[in-house]
């Protein structure tokens, strides 16, 4: 529904990127249940026979990380980010949307840069070869997966600003 004066507009076409992005959140969302299944099967096994999981904190760290980056596409691709709108909301909605465009890019090149930075620690760690403390996992590939969700992410945010830029609905 639209507010009274407010015409109503229509719906963006669902892009790939959506789709891929809200696949992504969902095995998100299924890593998070795993990560509590996890704990409460440790938690279980503590109090039960003073036995918890081997690591379990090492995984539930890996498995967050994963899970969080695996959110932030989805929620970019929906314009499901806090907007504060206190000193814009008396401009015209082209001028928001342009506004909002330039914060899209401004995100988009904040995770690019991110995506970067991952990239070369993703290579530091494979030549490291470093693995966890308790479980001897190797960190490497959950480094890698947050890697490619940043640029995931970094694309999802040009795209939603090219959407911005031409006016399209979101």
């Amino acid at each position: 529904m639209s507010d009274a004066g407010e015409e109503a507009r229509p719906a963006a076409p669902v892009t790939h990127l959506e789709r891929l992005s809200g696949l992504v959140a969902v095995l998100g969302g299924l890593l998070s249940l795993c990560i509590a299944l996890l704990v409460v099967a440790s938690v279980i096994g503590r109090w039960l026979f003073a036995q918890p999981i081997n690591g379990d904190f090492e995984y539930v760290k890996m498995g967050t990380a994963i899970a969080v980056y695996c959110a932030l596409p989805y929620c970019q691709a929906l314009r499901g980010n806090i907007v504060v709108d206190t000193f814009t909301n008396r401009l015209s909605p082209r001028v928001n949307e342009l506004i909002d465009a330039f914060w899209d890019l401004v995100y988009a090149g904040m995770m690019a840069l991110l995506t970067l930075c991952l990239t070369n620690g993703t290579l530091d760690y494979v030549r490291s070869g470093e693995t966890t403390m308790m479980t001897q996992v190797v960190v490497w590939p959950a480094i890698a997966a947050c890697t490619l969700l940043s640029a995931l992410l970094t694309c999802v945010a040009l795209a939603t600003a090219v959407q911005r830029l031409r006016g399209q609905p979101a």
